[in-house]
């Protein structure tokens, strides 16, 4: 299922009316920022020490 020209459209005027232009740069980022950590996240394997450390706490 791919999105066409026009649902995506329609979805950065919702995005558009719901934040303001004012905010939407920001939420932008923000969303950038999580997809970044996200990814990092993915990449990263944890380690058995890691394991460890986690349980005792």
């Amino acid at each position: 299922m791919s999105l066409g020209i026009g649902e995506l459209l329609l979805i950065l005027v919702i995005v558009f009316v719901l934040f303001g232009a004012g905010k939407l740069p920001q939420v932008m980022q923000d969303i950038g920022k999580g997809i970044k950590g996200l990814k990092k996240g993915l990449r990263e394997e944890k380690k058995p020490e890691q394991f460890e450390k986690t349980e005792e706490k």
